[in-house]
This record gives structure tokens, sequence and C-alpha cells, in this order.
């Protein structure tokens, strides 16, 4: 499915007729999605047409600043449309980028350069962690939405101030009122017990913020995505195995992931140009077991065959069409783009979105 004038796809539109481009040999997975699945609800074509998003450097913010209580802004498809023609949206989405491209093949374990706030930020989220063995699960019938979570929260959102004090100088400390709610809603809705993507992105923003206030420098890109976001990561998948967070906003059985997309994102970055590991590996269970705790992609693909039953063609068809792209700088160009038309362009997701003077 492709216009005349548009160049391959970087991800294919899942279709149970799914072929690898003629010019590329077929993969010996060739992705067999579930006939019972409607096709009309898999990506719209106009990922296919939208650009992909390139990188951009991130301006940080001088005095006199004007910090300010964030408020959501986006109400409707036109606020949508705004926010993305605006420079603070093409921005943001450039950060995303930058921090994909920084971690070009690079694996969790390879050494890189580590600042005082980058290993203060993966304290807190170490802290965070520690205060889900405080807090034990309630006892439940219910299989989502475990009460313990509440407590939880609330305790995030009481030391949230405080957590930020750790690493932001004094002349920043201001700058709270403005990052902390971006923070405490990266972490999930302590009323609907649930997580998504909305939240996902949100922890983006408050590092963007960071950026732009620039506690974060480019230096330490590499280290965001593979220390901050894989810390960030592993209090996520606990946070939702413990408390049963229930997935927020979810397309079912043709969303990337009931929680994550960035990951994936990042993920495919670490892997291009990677001499063996190829995006059909995801069905080699022993390259899973080998190399998922150095690769973000196959990380959550290890933890998704997990925590769910069945075939992966059925209850993952969209990874499954994904894994016959022939190279992961096409799944990282097509993620870049179904990220943003899926999340970053969708009022369901973005409505509660914050904007300030950082973000504005």
């Amino acid at each position: 499915m492709q216009s005349k004038d548009s160049k391959s796809p970087e991800l294919p539109v899942p279709s149970p007729n799914f072929h690898a481009p003629n010019n590329f040999p077929p993969p010996t997975h060739r992705p067999t999605p579930s006939p019972n699945i409607p096709v009309n609800n898999r990506p719209s074509q106009s990922i296919i047409l939208s650009p992909v998003p390139q990188p951009q450097r991130v301006s940080v913010v001088s005095p006199p600043y004007h910090f300010q209580a964030p408020s959501k802004r986006i109400h409707s498809p036109d606020d949508i449309r705004q926010f993305h023609d605006s420079e603070s949206g093409r921005n943001f989405l450039g950060f995303i980028v930058a921090l994909s491209e920084s971690t070009r093949g690079r694996k969790i374990s390879d050494p890189c350069y580590q600042s005082d706030t980058v290993n203060s930020i993966v304290s807190i989220l170490d802290t965070l962690i520690q205060w889900i063995d405080d807090i034990p699960p309630a006892r439940m019938a219910s299989r989502y939405g475990n009460l313990s979570y509440r407590i939880w929260h609330a305790q995030m959102v009481e030391n949230s101030d405080s957590l930020m004090l750790r690493f932001l100088p004094e002349d920043l400390h201001s700058a709270t009122v403005e990052i902390v709610p971006y923070f405490t809603d990266s972490f999930g809705n302590s009323s609907r017990i649930d997580y998504g993507t909305g939240h996902e992105t949100n922890f983006a923003a408050w590092l963007y913020c960071l950026a732009k206030l620039g506690t974060i420098k480019e230096e330490d890109y590499p280290a965001v995505v593979v220390r901050v976001f894989v810390k960030y990561l592993d209090l996520m998948r606990k946070l939702q195995l413990v408390y049963c967070l229930e997935p927020a906003g979810s397309h079912g059985v043709w969303g990337l992931d009931d929680y994550h997309f960035l990951s994936y994102i990042f993920g495919s970055s670490q892997l291009i140009d990677h001499k063996y590991l190829k995006p059909k590996s995801i069905h080699s269970q022993d390259i899973l077991d080998n190399f998922s705790n150095e690769y973000l992609y196959l990380s959550c693909i290890s933890f998704i065959k997990k925590v769910k039953k069945g075939p992966f063609s059925e209850h993952s068809p969209l990874l499954d069409d994904i894994s016959g792209v022939p190279n992961w700088n096409k799944v990282n160009s097509g993620l870049l783009k179904m990220y943003k038309v899926e999340v970053l362009e969708k009022v369901p997701i973005m409505q509660h979105f914050l904007f300030g003077w950082l973000i504005k």
C-alpha cells in the first residue's frame, strides 16, 4: 500500500498479504496476522506519507526565567496542528529523534559519559523502585488496578519537589513549579490506576524540560537513553506487574504495545547496522535470551512473550509485521513517523499534555 510518488515505507502497513519489498531477500519469517482481526484497525496510510522526523538541537533558556504551573491546552485536532506547527512542537519531537540517534549502534552495557545530573536521576528512579518494595500490593480479586498503587503514587507526588532539588542548581530551584507536573504524570494515573504512551511522553517531556534548562546536555544523550530511560523502563515494568496497572487508551492487538512506544524507537536505533541481529531475529528465543539485556527492542519483545499467552502473531500482530521489514534503519524511521501520528497527533492522548513556559 504505497502512493505513486512515495518512497518505500519504513514500516509496513499491516496486511494479511504482507510481503517484504522486492529489492530485498524475503525474511525467513513471513508474518501471518490472524485473519479474524479487522484490517481497518491497523495503522493508517498517513504514517507512510508523513516525512521522517529529524533531530533538532535544544536551545537552553536564559534569565529572566518565567516558570509557571503548566496546564492542559489541547482540546481539538486544530490545537494538535497548532502545537506541531509551533517551534516547541517541532523541537520536542526533534529532541526525541536526537535521543534515538545518540544510541545508534550502542549496547546498554557499553561505557558512556555519565554526568552528576544523570547519576542523580538514576538514583531518583532507584528510590521510586525501592518504594514499590516498601508498599506491597493489596490483596484483591480484580485483574487490574491494585489500590496500593495510589499509596505509592501519593508518596511520589509528595516527595517530587525534594527529588528535583537533588540535581537542580540553586538558581533553577524555582523551575520545580513547571517541571514537577511532567514528572508526577510520568508514572501513570492514580485515579484510573492505568499507564500508557501519554505518561511515557510526559517522561520524555520532563527530560526535554531539563534539556531546556541546560541541566541535561547533548553529551548526556546516550546516558539519558541507556541509563535513565532503561531504569525508567525497569520502574514501569515493576509498577505494571506489582500493581497491575491497566493499559491506558490501548489499541488492543493493533497497538504497538500495551504500555510503551519510545523503548522501541530507542531500541531499534541501537540495532541499526548490527551485523547479525535483524528485525526477524525477534522470533528466535535463543537470541532474546542472550541479547535482551543489551538491546531495548529485544527486551520489550522478551517481556511481551513472558506476560502474554498464545501465538505472537495473534497477540502482537503489528510487531509481528514489523519483523518482516528488511533492516533496522527502516524500522526506526517508520516508528518515529508512527509515534508522531499515533501518539503526538491523537487528541485522546495529547489532551492531557501540559504546556507552560518551557513547552509553549
